[in-house]
């Protein structure tokens, strides 16, 4: 029993995928071994990531919703996502091979939808559908499989989402960010000294309050953190970027922010198997596949 806990805590545990917001890399029904030691040895850009929910900030550590999300922004990089493309410090990242975007499926007469998603492994619950069309996240190889499909009649590409939008982070209009128009925004390292004011203020109140236990007062364009003026910060741990891989169908760091080192559990490593639940099945073709990086 010691051995299995020292195990849990230091080498290995499994997480099973909720969601679709890493779809095609991980699909519902995934069990996910999960590496501990990059908690301690530390992670790379691209590292698949299970981690605390950062928003469920209300809720004991221990408790909060285990999420899986790629690491994209490292401490102390500058991200930004310009027409749909991710850059890191000016430079391209991925995309990777299972990263996919919203794509129109649109059907034949009569043609069964569950069928279509099946074929690329969406389970049915997951379908944005009306009566003839479909929106589901695909890639090249995967809006190849479904145009072969019998019950499709064509396949394209969705627009990008480029209207501001106001639920983004760090939710201020001087920031008239969008899904795929998004930053520039740098991660905050440990031992930075942010300046702090009522412009800058949303991108550091959730790390000053939530995260690191301070208090915090604002009247008018005065800030007061634990009772001492405020204009400057030390960041007090690492912080991270993450990205669902289905870049249009993810809840992730453009929505809620930062993700703190201490939320980390581990890196996604392989899946040991994957449970079909809406067949009662095993999906064979996915047991012990890698998860890219």
């Amino acid at each position: 029993m010691v051995l299995l806990i020292l195990v849990h805590t230091f080498v290995l545990r499994w997480v099973i995928v909720q969601s679709t917001s890493m779809f095609a890399t991980l699909v519902p029904g995934d069990v996910v071994a999960v590496q501990r030691w990059p908690v301690w040895t530390g992670f790379q850009r691209g590292d698949v990531a299970v981690f605390r929910d950062p928003a469920q900030d209300d809720v004991r550590m221990g408790r909060r919703q285990l999420l899986v999300k790629r690491i994209v922004g490292l401490p102390g990089d500058t991200v930004r996502i310009r027409n749909g493309h991710l850059f890191v410090n000016g430079m391209v990242l991925g995309p990777w091979p299972g990263q996919t975007q919203r794509y129109l499926v649109r059907l034949k007469a009569g043609a069964d939808a569950v069928q279509v998603a099946h074929a690329i492994g969406l389970p049915e619950a997951y379908l944005l559908r009306n009566d003839d069309h479909l929106e589901v996240p695909l890639n090249r190889s995967l809006a190849a499989l479904v145009e072969a499909l019998p019950e499709v009649r064509s396949v394209a590409p969705m627009g990008l989402s480029l209207k501001p939008a106001r639920h983004l982070f760090p939710f201020s209009p001087i920031q008239p960010w969008s899904t795929d128009a998004y930053g520039p925004i740098r991660i905050p390292a440990e031992g930075d000294t942010v300046n702090v004011n009522v412009g800058t203020l949303p991108l550091y109140d959730r790390i000053m309050t939530r995260y690191e236990g301070h208090s915090l007062e604002v009247a008018g364009n005065t800030l007061l953190l634990d009772s001492e003026p405020l204009e400057r910060y030390v960041i007090g741990q690492d912080h991270y970027f993450v990205l669902g891989d289905s870049r249009h169908n993810s809840a992730d760091s453009r929505h809620w922010g930062f993700v703190p080192a201490d939320h980390l559990v581990g890196r996604a490593q392989r899946v040991l198997l994957s449970l079909d639940s809406e067949r009662h099945a095993l999906r064979w073709e996915r047991t012990l596949q890698g998860v890219a990086r």
